[in-house]
């Protein structure tokens, strides 16, 4: 941990711009280049009322009202929101933001994750996070949040799979959808960082994954591993 930051000038602010992955690349949300796909993607029958509980958005069913939505994301700057894109079809299966961004702290979360039927638990939902936290720490970064419904178990085990740290709950955080939301708190700091992306490439590794797909190590295994040194 850093105590001595008389040198610390901020961190980068993250760019509209491609961030470029092995499996998947994230571009900035636009609504003519990516709303028919991701429409597609993410207003899905199945289980769509599940993906949508703790989103501030309602289910994004009728057409209008996600036009309306995405050219609000398109425009925003902090969320800065990003389609997410499966190199090997070139659709969009979900979405995802950098959001409270304060490079002066060198701080920034990763939220409003919304992965469709196709992204959700699969090998290029795990790079859509990985490229979002490196790019944060390449940039200097020095804190990288992820926080959800304390009740969103879900998620929560999803941030510890990702390698980040649970930190505490604030209670009576937000008030959203009618109700209250406790918010459990996560991140991963730059010190933590190197150990972390060492795992991530080895886990994504073409040679991590058999013939059918399957993995051979699981991510929590290698960050394990990578945290023992």
């Amino acid at each position: 941990m850093h105590d001595d930051l008389t040198q610390f000038q901020g961190a980068q602010p993250p760019r509209r711009e491609t961030i470029h992955g092995r499996y998947v690349d994230l571009e900035p949300i636009d609504a003519t280049d990516h709303g028919d796909s991701l429409f597609a993607a993410v207003s899905t029958a199945a289980g769509i009322d599940e993906r949508f509980r703790y989103l501030p958005q309602t289910p994004q069913t009728d057409r209008g009202d996600f036009d309306s939505w995405i050219a609000e994301a398109a425009d925003s700057s902090d969320p800065l929101f990003f389609a997410v894109v499966d190199r090997s079809t070139g659709r969009v299966e979900g979405r995802q933001a950098l959001m409270r961004i304060d490079a002066a702290n060198g701080v920034m979360e990763i939220g409003h994750i919304l992965w469709g039927p196709a992204l959700s638990r699969t090998r290029e939902a795990t790079e859509a996070l990985f490229l979002c936290a490196d790019l944060a720490f390449s940039s200097g970064f020095r804190r990288f949040e992820w926080k959800c419904d304390d009740a969103n178990a879900p998620s929560k085990k999803a941030a510890e799979r990702f390698g980040f740290t649970f930190e505490g709950v604030f209670r009576q955080h937000l008030v959203y959808k009618g109700r209250n939301r406790d918010t459990a708190w996560f991140s991963i700091i730059d010190s933590e960082w190197p150990a972390l992306r060492s795992a991530y490439e080895a886990w994504l590794d073409e040679a991590n994954f058999d013939a059918s797909g399957a993995q051979r190590q699981g991510l929590r295994e290698l960050i394990a591993a990578a945290r023992r040194g």
